[in-house]
């Protein structure tokens, strides 16, 4: 493999521009990114990467450009998340279970982004099942991440993160149940943009948790998460739960026209369970934007104790279900150890699964029993509307909400493993947005004393997906403080 030294781009308006002037063309971008894919292969970033692929695509979109007919994505190279179908492509969710399979189409975000001309490089490692919150539940193992490769990337879009972190790619398409893209976002200095529930169609997205599942952008800046999503977003025939809202034109809304109101969760800024460097850079924001002429207030949000029982006991319900599927019997992996049909079932989930996904689906049959259901599936329905009315109170008051993505850095490869307790705390932050179903970005924040990347969350109200990209430049433009 040839390798080109381009300068490492940011921004597909740098890429464009270097496109209309002839100092790089598609092909060179493609040959950088599978050099750079391959020189930080130890980060365990991508499981397949399509080379030959993309080089023909690059040629495609090449000539395309010669003659003036290329769609709004020409030059930027993605990668996709293992949990979105792309047809006559490998599909397995970083899980033994789907050891084989290939999909039979391709997903309306996906298919999207190649009518605009992308060029997709390759499927990035996740969670299996995209149940994480580290990249350490993998079939294929960890992904590291590579501002310090003994820590994690978050999860469960950790490859997906990293892969924009160390520039494998200009931007990934990962999945967000939980905080899955903004997690990982945070822990790897990026922008991690959850949209709406329903804002992007499902269709081709491998289900986790079918009413909190949402597909999600990491790129380096705001204007490339804009035009993405405005890309990817609209109606669908396929997908019967997607928004038949008209999509704005999100790249083009990105100034604000007002000062907005912003609130903050107190609880979340005064917890001696945040990291004090997370603290500071938070509060710094806070400060800034009072100096700039902003409301900040602090509000009170009594049911943040109840987000992860919620969410877990609701996203398990939903997984012990969809998951039920794979069974050995149409596709992917079967046991070669059985006897009959009950016992195929039994031991292609038990040897084919991993230990969290097989933790999870048992969570959610438990919580789904007969004796079991009404005192936690049906009680953690009610709270989740609870929750979502809370949200959508504060939000009528105020413009924005902020808070940090996580309450601390990257934790250490292994720390956390042997305590699923612990682990499922790294998205206290997060699962808001998804249980309430409103959209939610992390940007950026500085880095602590050991150099690890912090995140700032913002949160709007439903389809504000523009407003809230558009305060988000805002404060990227003006960092509060140069650490």
């Amino acid at each position: 493999m040839v390798h080109l030294s381009l300068k490492a781009y940011h921004s597909l308006a740098d890429i464009q521009a270097d496109l209309q002037t002839g100092n790089v063309n598609c092909r060179q971008l493609v040959e950088h990114y599978l050099f750079a894919i391959q020189a930080h292969s130890h980060l365990n970033v991508f499981l397949e990467v399509f080379d030959q692929e993309a080089r023909q695509r690059a040629t495609e979109i090449d000539q395309k450009i010669a003659e003036g007919r290329q769609g709004r994505l020409a030059g930027m190279v993605v990668g996709i998340k293992d949990v979105l179908c792309y047809q006559d492509h490998h599909l397995q969710a970083s899980s033994r279970i789907l050891d084989g399979f290939v999909s039979q189409f391709t997903s309306t975000a996906v298919q999207r982004l190649l009518d605009e001309d992308a060029i997709i490089i390759g499927r990035q490692n996740c969670d299996e099942f995209a149940m994480g919150s580290s990249n350490e539940n993998s079939a294929f193992g960890p992904v590291l991440n590579a501002a310090d490769p003994s820590r994690v990337p978050g999860g469960s879009s950790g490859g997906s993160a990293v892969a924009v972190q160390a520039g494998l790619c200009l931007a990934s398409l990962g999945s967000d149940t939980g905080g899955s893209v903004r997690q990982p976002a945070a822990f790897c200095g990026v922008v991690g943009l959850k949209p709406t529930y329903s804002r992007i169609s499902r269709y081709g997205l491998i289900a986790y948790a079918s009413s909190f599942d949402v597909i999600g952008i990491i790129t380096h800046t705001i204007p490339d998460a804009a035009l993405l999503l405005e890309v990817m977003a609209g109606k669908d025939d396929f997908d019967s739960t997607v928004s038949q809202r008209e999509v704005p034109a999100y790249s083009q809304q990105l100034h604000l026209s007002s000062k907005p109101r912003i609130a903050y969760i107190r609880e979340t800024v005064e917890s001696d369970a945040i990291d004090a460097a997370i603290r500071e850079r938070t509060l710094e924001r806070i400060d800034f934007l009072r100096k700039e002429g902003h409301i900040v207030e602090a509000v009170d949000f009594p049911f943040l104790e109840y987000l992860l029982p919620t969410y877990y006991i609701l996203t398990t319900a939903e997984a012990s279900s969809n998951l039920a599927r794979y069974d050995g019997v149409k596709y992917g992996y079967r046991s070669v150890n059985t006897q009959d049909l009950e016992s195929m079932y039994k031991k292609t989930r038990t040897e084919a699964f991993g230990e969290e996904v097989k933790r999870r689906i048992m969570l959610g049959t438990f919580v789904l029993s007969a004796n079991y259901y009404d005192a936690y599936y049906t009680k953690a329905q009610k709270v989740r509307r609870i929750i979502k009315e809370k949200t959508e109170e504060i939000l009528s008051q105020y413009d924005f909400l902020i808070l940090p993505t996580t309450p601390t850095t990257a934790f250490r490869i292994g720390e956390k493993s042997d305590d699923p307790m612990q682990m499922y705390l790294a998205d206290i932050f997060s699962v808001q947005a998804n249980v309430a179903g409103i959209p939610a970005i992390s940007i950026p924040n500085g880095v602590d004393e050991a150099g690890l990347p912090i995140g700032l969350q913002v949160m709007a109200s439903y389809f504000e997906e523009a407003e809230l990209m558009a305060f988000s430049q805002y404060l990227m433009l003006h960092p509060a403080q140069e650490v």
